[in-house]
């Protein structure tokens, strides 16, 4: 060890130690730490440019998880060999940390920042997501940027009923709750997990317990600063210039008119926005062309900060919304299915301004995804994919792939329908689930949730459950204690609002949950009464999908390829396959199906798949052929393959030929085999012997055949 480390460490419940170690790697940022918890080692690094950019109005954060394949003795895969863009997994832990760090970060710091986690030592077993923001929040207390925290994040999950911080990923394989809660020393700010359907009480007792698991760790951040003479001082900076008296110029004339606007109950957001711009461009004209063009961006700000106040204001004192709804009130909502004719399941689910057009698409194992992560691997037989256009919210913008919002948003509403899927014998198919958002005023991750249920049944896909999501905010005055709870939030409810709370669930408990808090102090309290209504949101919502379709249709639609199984024990695959799979591949161009065989204990489980029924019961006797074992004095209806001079070999089932002697052709003296027999003919034959050593089989055609009589002169004779 480096005689300049310094570190500090604690134990999880379990008695398991976490070490954070600093001073040691990495010494030109501005602060870097190593977090290590057995042979898992993260590396966390954080730079923070010392001068913001004058046009800069927001914090420039940027968080980036990394997994190195190194780290635990792997190659990357591909051709480069050398790891790539992102994969879904370390985007997601990516947005798991930037969300933890963001809220508290000083709101006038505007100096770009970047945090770098990357594993540089995994275990097997063990998720090093789960310590990634205990390293991010460390290197963030040994440094002298500004930060109000420190924080961190811990999974909970429930196994066997009790609560367990950090599980192995075996553990999480028997948890029914499965949370990552990050927190302050006094503040939960964010959750994000899944859950197999439990109450609102259980969730709250997860949160609280993973509260208590994170103070001992924030407390460990805070002692090791102390140690750190860096970490004492934090950098001064000035990122904004103020006008006090335009701020209070803008306020004494549009303050009112917005409080107006944000009370007249008008449910377009385009017209709303249009409203409120129009304001604040009247108070602009009221400056001289000079102060116009030296004030504009100090204007816009500030009005930002009127509007904002006005219309919290006004639900805080009025108890109604910007589009005139009461606080639990769910916007209208309409929905259709079937509405795509040539795809696999599909529907529509709009509630107010948001709408989304939602497809299933149903696969064969071939279709899976291959997950082949630095710790992670595997297959994916349930995806779901969400696409936000722009058009969506009436902009222009370029495409640029898919984004962290789009794969964050997406993950969730996959998690939420993951729980209620049909697994085993009741969904031989890999499912594929497209959420594209048409319109979008908040709440577009739970249109996706409620859209995919209804697709999922549209496609006769054997659901446990409908399941629904909803969207919860907050607004909240910590002087007065005045505080509103808001079921279903438009987009301007969560951006001016102090909490984005998205639950989805059945009607017998919670399947997914994700929620962000920008403000400290939220009682538990308000989180029990926030969970509550949006159980009583989310069975509305229920009900209302319930008009459309109940459950699940009957069958697959007709153009839905079908998928049956077959099993035959293990020691037949390789027939099965055949040499260099020969036999595998002219089972499927002969039949047209999709044959897909895997070993499963001791045996070979068969998918046979085909849009066209007779194809599957062609390639399934053809499989019944091929394993299926001659049985002694059987008849079959053989196939010459090929002509010697002492008989004949007759494939009697598929890949098992017997010998037809010549003396067994026939009950006269046959001089040349050609002379009855050609290869490919069809003959029936029976087996009249199976050697016990070598095990060929003997056949016979002669003994089919009526002996011929002899007349009485070759009697006398």
């Amino acid at each position: 060890m480096s005689k300049n480390a310094i570190t500090k460490s604690f134990n999880l419940k379990d008695g398991r130690e976490i070490t954070i170690e600093t001073g040691k790697l990495a010494k030109q940022s501005d602060g870097s730490v190593v977090v290590r918890m057995g042979k898992t080692m993260l590396l966390a690094t954080v730079v923070s440019a010392k001068e913001a950019r004058e046009d800069l109005d927001f914090m420039p954060l940027s968080v980036d998880y990394k997994e190195k394949y190194a780290a635990a003795g792997k190659f990357p895969g591909g051709f480069f060999k050398r790891e790539g863009r992102p994969s879904e997994h370390e985007i997601l832990a990516s947005r798991l940390v930037d969300r933890a760090l963001r809220p508290l970060f000083p709101d006038d710091y505007h100096a770009e920042t970047q945090v770098l986690i990357s594993l540089i030592s995994g275990e097997n077993g063990v998720m090093p997501d789960a310590l990634a923001a205990l390293a991010a929040s460390s290197a963030l207390a040994v440094s002298d940027i500004p930060f109000n925290g420190p924080i961190s994040e811990v999974r909970v999950a429930r196994i066997n009923g009790k609560f367990v911080i950090n599980p192995n990923v075996e553990d999480l394989e028997n948890a029914d709750l499965d949370l990552v809660v990050a927190a302050s020393l006094d503040n939960i700010n964010m959750v994000e997990g899944e859950m197999k359907e439990v109450s609102e009480v259980v969730m709250l007792e997860a949160i609280k317990f993973a509260h208590e698991a994170i103070k001992v760790q924030c407390q460990a951040q805070l002692d090791l600063a102390k140690m750190v003479e860096k970490a004492k001082t934090k950098r001064e900076y000035s990122h904004e210039n103020h006008d006090e008296d335009l701020k209070a110029s803008v306020n004494e004339a549009t303050y009112q008119k917005c409080y107006d606007i944000a009370l007249s109950g008008n449910a377009d957001k385009h017209a709303r926005m249009d409203a409120f711009s129009a304001v604040r461009d009247e108070f602009l004209e009221t400056l001289t062309e000079e102060e116009r063009e030296e004030k504009e961006s100090l204007v816009k700000r500030y009005f930002h900060d009127v509007e904002k106040d006005a219309v919290r204001n006004a639900v805080l004192d009025e108890r109604t919304r910007l589009d005139g709804r009461k606080l639990d009130e769910i916007r209208p909502i309409w929905t259709e299915v079937d509405y795509l004719p040539s795809t696999h399941g599909s529907a529509i689910f709009t509630r107010g301004e948001t709408q989304s057009l939602v497809t299933v698409t149903l696969g064969n194992k071939m279709n899976a995804q291959t997950i082949d992560g630095a710790l992670i691997e595997g297959n994916n037989e349930f995806m779901l994919h969400y696409n936000f256009p722009p058009f969506s919210v009436g902009e222009v913008r370029k495409f640029m792939g898919t984004g962290r919002r789009e794969v964050g948003h997406g993950n969730l509403a996959e998690r939420a329908l993951k729980q209620v899927i049909p697994s085993g014998e009741d969904n031989p198919y890999t499912i594929r689930i497209v959420s594209d958002i048409l319109e979008s005023n908040g709440s577009s991750s739970m249109a996706s949730v409620c859209g995919g249920t209804l697709a999922l049944m549209d496609a006769g896909v054997k659901i446990k459950k409908p399941v629904a999501g909803i969207a919860m905010g907050l607004i909240s005055d910590s002087e007065s204690g005045k505080y509103a709870v808001l079921s279903d939030i438009l987009g301007d409810e969560d951006h001016l609002g102090d909490m984005d709370f998205k639950v989805t669930g059945t009607n017998d408990g919670i399947t997914a949950c994700q929620m962000d808090i920008k403000v400290d102090g939220l009682s538990y309290q308000v989180l029990e009464e926030a969970l509550e209504q949006a159980r009583q949101g989310r069975l509305h919502i229920l009900g209302e999908m319930a008009k459309t379709i109940e459950v699940p249709r009957a069958d697959y639609k007709d153009h839905v390829p079908r998928v049956e199984k077959m099993m035959i024990d293990k020691e037949f695959i390789g027939a099965v396959i055949g040499p260099g799979g020969k036999v595998i591949q002219e089972i499927q161009k002969e039949t047209g199906a999709t044959i897909i065989i895997e070993e499963e204990g001791n045996y070979g489980v068969i998918d046979i798949m085909s849009s066209d029924k007779e194809s599957i019961e062609k390639a399934k006797d053809w499989i019944r052929g091929i394993v299926a074992m001659p049985e002694l004095n059987e008849v079959y209806l053989g196939t010459v393959k090929s002509i010697v001079p002492f008989g004949a070999f007759v494939e009697i089932l598929p890949g098992k030929d017997g010998l037809l002697h010549i003396s067994e052709i026939d009950w006269k003296r046959i001089e040349k085999v050609e002379d009855v027999l050609r290869e490919g003919d069809k003959i029936k034959v029976k087996l009249i012997g199976i050697d016990s050593r070598s095990g060929k089989l003997k056949l016979s055609r002669k003994v089919l055949i009526d002996r011929p009589k002899r007349n009485n002169d070759q009697a006398d004779n």
